[in-house]
């Protein structure tokens, strides 16, 4: 475990923890975003973001965001179906009532079963109008400090190796100095891309994602040449299937490279069933899977325990879900990385605030609740025909 080994826990915290608020309004509206280039996995190509806004509104006034991406791939949710859930039961669930913010979230998590992006997007604009009705910054709130900050990465999303070589050597000439690459369909191809990337930017950490994308004894076998061949390997994330614990453990045993779950960790269930096999020895924690901050930081209350690092990921969302959680990596004393680049994609970067990132490193801007200024409705609109394509 690396030093940040303490979860500050006050007086001061825990009272505002038990701040009672009224929920007077719950509102939703949908955006689209372009991608400057597409973002290509083993899994799914993306070329604009559909994405929707969840907004709380408390009594005094004070409106928290939160946001949810649409990744069918992932979680199962459309645009349409997260607006769905927003305005439907996760609604009800809070709408009009009062309660802590640790009340409100437990009623977003139990209003119904999946949706879990939909509920991560209700739950942090809860957390964001708890900071902001607070004046206070939503990490401080959650025990970490403004001015700490984690080092980001850069993805090579899948591609010819030609055009990854050519998207590394932009990035570490833009400061970058972590450069996550998708992997993951072919592995003669896999190691083609690697090489080309690696010969365009020979000084930068390495991070590899296969997205399930290996047999576990193709992956040992392509890993293994990595490390022969001298590669900077940070950490492989999530060789093979998420359901095969047993191969993730045989890779991990065979392997001198850090193994990341990912896929295979949604709840705090998967996180003490990967550590209790010995599985991996990495956990990468994402809202969208949680369904919001509370659930991501009992995994890594789990991770802590057993003496695990975890990352904070993102799928491929907008800067509400990133700043989010950023709150949450820097807060939590096992959250030692961040993969949290999404943004840098983006044709537009809305709203202002929240982050800011020098050379890698990234570090939240201060100001109440997640820093951000309000995203409203006729930003990027997104056009509502076509909810469940």
């Amino acid at each position: 475990m690396s030093e940040r080994v303490t979860k500050p826990e006050t007086s001061a915290l825990r009272e505002a923890a038990r701040e009672p608020m009224t929920v007077v309004a719950v509102r939703a509206h949908r955006h689209r975003a372009p991608l400057l280039r597409p973002f290509v996995t083993a899994a799914r190509r993306t070329e604009a973001v559909e994405y929707v806004v969840a907004e709380v509104e408390l009594a005094d006034g004070t409106v928290g965001q939160g946001s949810a991406a649409e990744t069918v791939a992932v979680t199962g949710e459309s645009a349409g179906t997260i607006a769905a859930a927003l305005t439907g039961p996760l609604r009800r669930a809070v709408d009009g009532t009062d309660g802590t913010v640790l009340e409100l979230s437990a009623r977003i998590a139990g209003a119904l079963d999946g949706a879990t992006s939909a509920q991560a997007a209700l739950e942090v604009a809860v957390h964001d109008a708890w900071a902001r009705r607070l004046d206070a910054p939503l990490v401080e709130l959650l025990g970490g400090r403004v001015g700490d900050g984690l080092m980001n990465d850069m993805t090579i999303s899948l591609e010819d190796p030609e055009v990854m070589a050519a998207h590394a050597r932009d990035a570490v000439a833009g400061g970058e100095q972590i450069l996550k690459i998708k992997l993951g369909r072919d592995i003669d191809e896999d190691r083609r891309r690697l090489a080309a990337v690696v010969e365009a930017a020979p000084d930068a950490r390495l991070r590899l994602d296969a997205n399930q994308g290996w047999e576990p004894e193709q992956a040992i076998d392509i890993i293994t040449g990595f490390i022969a061949d001298g590669l900077p390997l940070d950490l492989v994330e999530q060789p093979v299937a998420a359901a095969n614990i047993e191969g993730l453990a045989r890779v991990s045993a065979a392997v001198e490279v850090p193994i990341m779950a990912d896929e295979s960790v949604w709840d705090t269930a998967d996180a003490r069933r990967l550590v209790e096999a010995d599985a991996v020895d990495l956990l990468n924690i994402k809202l969208a899977k949680t369904g919001g901050l509370r659930g991501a930081l009992a995994i890594a209350d789990v991770a802590l325990e057993a003496g695990v690092e975890c990352m904070v990921g993102a799928m491929m969302e907008p800067r509400i879900s990133i700043t989010a959680a950023a709150h949450l990596a820097i807060a939590h004393p096992a959250i030692t990385m961040i993969d949290l680049d999404p943004p840098a994609w983006f044709a537009s970067d809305v709203p202002a605030g929240g982050y800011g990132q020098d050379s890698g490193w990234l570090s939240l801007t201060g100001g109440p609740g997640l820093g951000l200024d309000r995203l409203e409705a006729d930003v990027d609109p997104s056009d509502p025909i076509g909810d469940d394509r």
